[in-house]
């Protein structure tokens, strides 16, 4: 079982030898953080299928939680948070890169 800091990775990632982490993402100092694998694609397109894959994830671990969760408005809103982010950040990405 994952502490309450570190997620467990997902049972198939541990079976599979082949395996490997593509995104960690975390809040510190009342920020996000992130670690991203950026070799994984060479088309941008993939990175958009993994964005919608892991926006019906989270609804699908949401509403396991909250058992009257409206899934569609609740996918919708983040999507709002999505586009406003997208059409107006909130701030500017800035860190290290490290190979």
């Amino acid at each position: 079982m994952a502490s309450n800091k570190f997620l467990d990775p997902p049972p198939a990632a541990s079976r599979d030898k082949a395996s490997f982490e593509l995104l960690r993402v975390w809040v510190a100092h009342e920020a996000q953080h992130v670690s991203i694998r950026t070799d994984a694609w060479e088309d941008p397109f993939a990175w958009g299928i993994v964005l919608a894959d892991l926006a019906r994830h989270i609804v699908n671990a949401e509403s396991i939680h909250h058992k009257d969760l409206d899934e569609v408005a609740f996918l919708e809103r983040m999507l709002e948070g999505f586009q406003a982010e997208i059409d107006s950040p909130t701030d500017e990405p800035e860190g290290e890169i490290k190979q």
